[in-house]
């Protein structure tokens, strides 16, 4: 008998607009029943990344300093964070744009605004499509 699938069960958001960062928390542990931890920008999630160990990372692509983009690009040079899959959450949404950001390394790109009822339920089938040979 194969191994069960791993459940989706931790994420990390990493976003530097606090109203964003509080609705990403809220709806995804108490409609999602997830454990999350939020991070306000990126040299706080490379720094707690490890120790949290999310099974998945929400990144926004625009920060001051440390950009999503830099962020990702650290975490693949990282042995303990290179294998994390990562969905970015932007307001540029050209298909240019978007697919710059998969080349990068994402495996979904999640477009500002986006329904945050609804976010939990994305994220699960992000996660289906990844577990998926």
């Amino acid at each position: 008998m194969p191994p069960p699938e791993r459940e989706l069960r931790r994420i990390a958001c990493v976003e530097d607009e606090p109203d964003l960062r509080r609705i990403c928390e809220l709806t995804l542990t108490r409609l999602g029943g997830f454990q999350v931890q939020v991070y306000p920008d990126g040299p706080a999630a490379l720094e707690g990344l490890g120790a949290f160990a999310p099974d998945l990372v929400l990144l926004d692509v625009m920060m001051p300093g440390l950009d999503g983009p830099a962020v990702l690009a650290r975490m693949r040079a990282c042995p303990d964070l290179s294998g994390l899959p990562v969905a970015f959450m932007t307001a540029k949404a050209r298909p240019e744009e978007i697919a710059r950001f998969r080349a990068l390394g994402a495996c979904e790109v999640i477009v500002k605004p986006f329904d945050p009822m609804t976010l939990s339920d994305r994220l699960r089938g992000i996660w289906a499509r990844l577990e998926t040979p």
